[in-house]
């Protein structure tokens, strides 16, 4: 049997912790009832789906009430994004954004750019981070919602998400953050932070996928994009999915009470494999003089174009040149593009 490369794809995707898989199995065979049913059955798996919505919501430090379980971070965006304008549309039409965002947030945009909504994309600076200025500038009387994520998926820099919060509380906008890179590797708290609705996927922090959280504040109505029973306070129908939910529970428990060792960890291979490539002249660190996620290292080649390099050390490890959604695309990913001092040498490991 051939031996597997190490694994450095960690931002596409984790490998389900088997305390995880040891919570969730019960739930697919023996408490197997639907949790809307009003029997023995169906209450013993509401009692576990209300715990997983507790583990979840501590993590961030949101109220339980404030969880909603999706089928992940794409479902929750487009849930986020698209409910709020359509209950919000009398408020205004602007949306504002950032050009490195996540595709399901640029491609929800664009969608709704179709139906009538004006959206401005703010650019980043050499370290892909926006200016708070050009983001106060970019307000208008019609801006309803800001989308801005938290930790970049294929760089890894960390945007001033407590400052952009602000900014929207003081004008009274909706500040949406697509948090999926960042739940599990940067303390998220939703009550600092100023977020009023955020998103994260389970299988990102070795929870199972097909899973996935929108947090939401109470007092903003949300239009579903789902319709059929009361699921999820009537905003998200379909039967719960309770194995993965009680997977994503477990996941978020585990790093919690896990935190500190686990980014101890983190921070030591990182620093590995920084020494590596810097010491014997391979390529150079990125994005050093501001604030990174600690499993995100963005490493541009010195004598080497990043898609050939991964190619011929296939065997060694596996990494990404971007975003594992784009990953049928063959050409310099959109956040590569936006920042001068990245081109095609540059490529993600993620621990």
């Amino acid at each position: 049997m051939n031996k597997l490369p190490i694994y450095l794809d960690a931002a596409s995707t984790t490998p389900v912790d088997k305390r995880v898989l040891d919570n969730m199995l019960p739930y697919f065979s023996e408490i197997f009832g639907n949790a809307s049913s009003n029997h023995v059955y169906g209450l013993n798996a509401k009692k576990a789906i209300d715990i997983a919505r507790s583990q979840v919501a501590k993590l961030i430090n949101a109220d339980e009430k404030e969880i909603i379980f999706t089928s992940g971070a794409t479902e929750s965006i487009n849930f986020a994004i698209k409910g709020f304008v359509e209950s919000n549309y009398e408020k205004g039409n602007h949306i504002i954004t950032v050009k490195t965002e996540h595709k399901a947030v640029l491609a929800t945009c664009e969608y709704l750019e179709t139906k009538g909504f004006e959206v401005t994309y703010l650019d980043v600076n050499e370290n892909g981070l926006i200016s708070l200025d050009s983001l106060k500038a970019a307000i208008k009387e019609t801006t309803i919602l800001i989308a801005i994520m938290y930790v970049n998926n294929e760089i890894g820099i960390i945007q001033p998400i407590a400052d952009i919060g602000k900014i929207a509380q003081e004008q009274n906008i909706c500040f949406f953050c697509d948090a999926t890179q960042a739940v599990g590797k940067v303390k998220v708290d939703v009550v600092a932070d100023n977020i009023d609705m955020l998103c994260f996927s389970g299988h990102k922090l070795n929870g199972p996928k097909g899973i996935g959280v929108l947090y939401k504040k109470k007092h903003i109505a949300l239009t579903p994009l789902l319709h059929g029973g009361g699921q999820e306070y009537g905003l998200r129908a379909g039967t719960y999915n309770t194995p993965l939910i009680v997977g994503l529970g477990k996941a978020c428990e585990i790093i919690y009470e896990e935190w500190d060792s686990n980014i101890l960890k983190l921070l030591e291979k990182r620093n590995e494999i920084e020494k590596y490539y810097e010491q014997n002249n391979i390529g150079i660190i990125n994005f050093k003089e501001v604030k990174t996620a600690p499993h995100i290292l963005c490493i541009t080649l010195n004598n080497y174009d990043a898609e050939d390099y991964l190619i011929d050390n296939l065997k060694q490890f596996v990494a990404s040149t971007g975003s594992a959604c784009n990953s049928g695309l063959v050409r310099i990913s959109h956040v590569i593009e936006s920042i001068n001092n990245l081109n095609n040498q540059t490529f993600r490991i993620s621990i």
